[in-house]
């Protein structure tokens, strides 16, 4: 998870801000339970009364309640209360904790002698209760004190007790107290509260209306809370959607930036399918990751420590049932990964796998029908998918499984819950509210787990995927600019040197190239040519940096082009590739890749050039035609021409050609580079090519064999000395054409009739 976060460490400011939002959704949903239970306990069951301690009474019940206290306890009784009338008013709230002062004539207590005064008064309320109500207990125990005191039948209880002595008052009202001190204070509280009930009611105070007073109040209270929550999730959601967006499009934008810095080397270290899915899925599943690490990874924690802080706090005497839940949860969690997650480690690679085979069947669909292998194309596929499938069915069955046993965790606590708390409601140990609230805790502790759980079935994968990411990114790429390169002028001369060249593969112990020395100067053509595998395109991809040398160097103007800026470097060659490469887009835009500011004039004279001029204007749409991608709505001859002008339009002073002319035909061939020899006849042309008939007028051909030069001339001179190159020209040529080189070159018959049988 911390690679993952790595990644988001630019917008820190926009994860604190998050984190903070959290807090206050959490606080928000933790605290709705209880409003639940004091609707449920207070609204429902007790009509809105909060307090035992009635805000106010009639003297009568005053007076009935003093004659039970003791000279301490009566005085912090008629202390708390202030006589309007007939009515005695509580002057002392449960939050002001002023003691002994009476700047406004009322003496104020403490919370803690508040909360004593609140015991005493429930105690005497209980035992005032007990001689006012009407019941078989009550009755009893009424009967037994005038039997014992020797009253009439009819006697008024209360009456005869305020004509007796306080003591013995006392030790009747603590006699009562003894009894009852194995009743719940719940029980005592409720009985208090009863007892304010009928007090109010005994006023004339509309009891439905102080209940409905309440419920509105806590019902907005708890409708406002439930809002503020809500716009709180709305904004992570909307923040994280934000930055896992931004990150997911960072990530793109590095990880193409860095694929495009590579060289050949790098890219063959990576296949194509590979950085493809790394480029895409992989941070993809960054993204999805990000999303619910700040929606549920991290609210999940804070939800369940703060669940269990409230659990804690409550009466219920069940938190023993969390650890139940959470052990059991967690046994879950933990069965579950052991078994799915090597799948996860795997799956990725299968991705890869696929997209490879699809990659190769999409691209080669020619070949594949022309040697009629679409069966076993189709198989090949199969067997990737099927792989890739039997590992998503397993770890989505093993995950599935997840849910439901999740669901019966939670509802076997729930029942577990109802279970314990009905039997500590009948106790008189706990009330309604609260065990619903525990219920709602309960769930949103395991709920916390099951997120976790869900989030961390995605983790490994996306751990996976943050590795495969990083490995791009942290790949050290083979070609680099200095860190004060070199800026080639922009009318450079363009002599192209290479300088005891050589050149082996990363990773190769031989050598492609060995000990490459020639020149390539201004306005002169230099060809290669040699037999199939001697390096002659690995040579001259050494020119724009695409591989660098290992020894010896490679030099423009007497400048070793590792010295320059690698773009300033490229800007100078005209680079047409063996295998003719097209863009999606249009011929204009195709031809005019080099370079945004080429005119059209620039590009039409390119086309004319190249000999593409024919068939683009042949088209519906002539130069706005469109191309598909890879070229693959033209054919090879054409695609080949549109590459050539894509270099010719760029205007380099120095153009490479690797065996760029081998799809053309012999006439176009000729006419093309005709043309091209007089557009190019100050630059410099390096030419690769198999065909003799390409470069028998070129200044100067190198021939390579086995990646060493074996020859050094003209097409005569070469013909005269070097054997390499007559066996290539006797393979090529036909007997007309070699006679007539034979007279220029001056060579023997005989040496030409050799080399003939050996080509046979």
């Amino acid at each position: 998870m911390i690679r993952i976060l790595k990644f988001a460490k630019k917008s820190w400011h926009v994860m604190i801000v998050i984190l903070l939002l959290l807090f206050v959704q959490a606080n928000c949903d933790l605290a709705l339970p209880e409003y639940t239970s004091d609707i449920v306990d207070v609204g429902i069951q007790s009509k809105g009364i909060e307090s035992p301690i009635p805000d106010r009474m009639r003297e009568e019940t005053f007076e009935q309640l003093a004659m039970f206290m003791d000279a301490e306890e009566e005085k912090i009784f008629r202390n708390s209360y202030v006589k309007n009338g007939n009515v005695y008013e509580l002057a002392v709230a449960n939050e002001v904790e002023k003691k002994g002062s009476k700047d406004d004539g009322i003496t104020y207590i403490s919370e803690e002698d508040y909360n004593e005064f609140k015991k005493i008064l429930v105690e005497k309320e209980t035992v005032l209760a007990m001689f006012t109500s009407q019941g078989e207990e009550a009755d009893a125990m009424k009967e037994q004190l005038i039997t014992q005191m020797n009253l009439p039948e009819d006697t008024d209880i209360l009456t005869a007790f305020s004509m007796m002595p306080k003591e013995v008052v006392l030790e009747i009202s603590n006699q009562i107290s003894e009894k009852m001190a194995d009743m719940s204070d719940l029980i005592g509280e409720s009985t208090a509260i009863t007892f304010v009930m009928a007090e109010y009611e005994a006023m004339g105070m509309n009891v439905d209306k102080i209940q409905m007073d309440y419920l509105k109040e806590k019902g907005l209270e708890m409708l406002g809370i439930a809002v503020l929550g809500m716009i709180m999730a709305i904004a992570v959601a909307f923040l994280s959607s934000r930055l896992s967006a931004g990150v997911s499009r960072d990530l793109r934008n590095k990880v193409y930036k860095k694929v495009i810095s590579f060289s050949n080397g790098e890219m063959n270290q990576f296949s194509t399918s590979s950085l493809i899915t790394r480029c895409t899925n992989d941070i993809q599943q960054v993204q999805m990751v990000l999303i619910m690490i700040f929606r549920i990874v991290l609210y999940a924690p804070v939800m369940g420590i703060g669940g269990i802080v409230k659990v804690t706090q409550t009466k219920t005497q069940m938190s023993w049932i969390i650890a139940v839940a959470v052990v059991a949860v967690l046994s879950l969690v933990a069965i579950l990964m052991i078994v799915a997650m090597p799948k996860f480690k795997i799956m990725q690679k299968l991705v890869d796998r696929l997209n490879l085979v699809s990659r190769e069947t999409l691209t080669g669909i020619s070949v594949i029908r022309a040697f009629g292998r679409e069966k076993y194309e189709e198989k090949r596929f199969e067997d990737a998918s099927t792989d890739l499938m039997k590992t998503q069915l397993f770890t989505h069955r093993t995950m599935a499984l997840m849910m439901p046993t999740m669901m019966f965790i939670m509802n076997g606590i729930t029942v577990l819950i109802i279970w314990v708390g009905a039997k500590g409601i009948d106790l008189g140990n706990l009330q309604v509210g609260d065990m619903m609230a525990f219920i709602t805790y309960t769930m949103q502790i395991v709920m916390s787990f099951l997120m976790i759980t869900m989030v961390s079935v995605m983790l490994p994968r996306a751990a996976v995927s943050a590795v495969r990411i990083d490995e791009v990114l942290n790949t050290k790429t083979e070609i680099n600019n200095l860190e004060n390169p070199k800026i080639l002028e922009k009318e450079i001369e363009g002599k192209v040197s290479f300088e005891h060249v050589t050149f082996a593969y990363p990773g190769s112990k031989e050598d492609a190239l060995e000990d490459i020395h020639f020149t390539a100067n201004p306005g002169e053509t230099t060809a290669i040519i040699g037999s199939t595998g001697c390096g002659k395109s690995t040579l001259v991809q050494l020119l724009p940096r695409l591989y660098d040398v290992t020894k010896g160097a490679v030099k423009i103007d007497g400048v070793d082009i590792r010295e320059l800026d690698i773009a300033n470097l490229r800007e100078q060659i005209g680079y047409v590739p063996q295998k003719g490469m097209l863009f999606s887009g249009t011929i204009k835009s195709n031809i005019g890749f080099g370079s945004e500011e080429i005119p059209f004039n620039r590009i039409e004279e390119a086309a004319k050039i190249a000999q593409a001029e024919e068939f683009i204007m042949a088209k519906p749409n002539t130069y706005e035609e469109h191309i598909a991608q890879g070229g693959g709505n033209v054919s090879g001859g054409q695609k080949q021409r549109l590459s050539i002008a894509r270099a010719i339009a760029k205007q380099p002073k120095i153009y490479v050609f690797d065996d760029s002319f081998s799809a053309l035909d012999y006439k176009t061939d000729q006419i093309l580079r005709k043309a091209l020899n007089e557009k190019t006849k100050d630059a410099t042309v390096i030419i690769v090519a198999q065909r003799i008939s390409t470069i028998l007028h070129a200044d100067k051909i190198i021939v390579l064999d086995d990646g060493k030069i074996v020859g050094e001339g003209t097409h005569s001179e070469l013909l005269a000395t070097n054997e390499v190159y007559r066996q290539i020209a006797a393979s090529q040529l036909s007997e007309a054409e070699m006679n007539v080189s034979v007279a220029q070159a001056g060579v023997k018959t005989n040496e030409i009739k050799k080399s003939k049988k050996e080509v046979k």
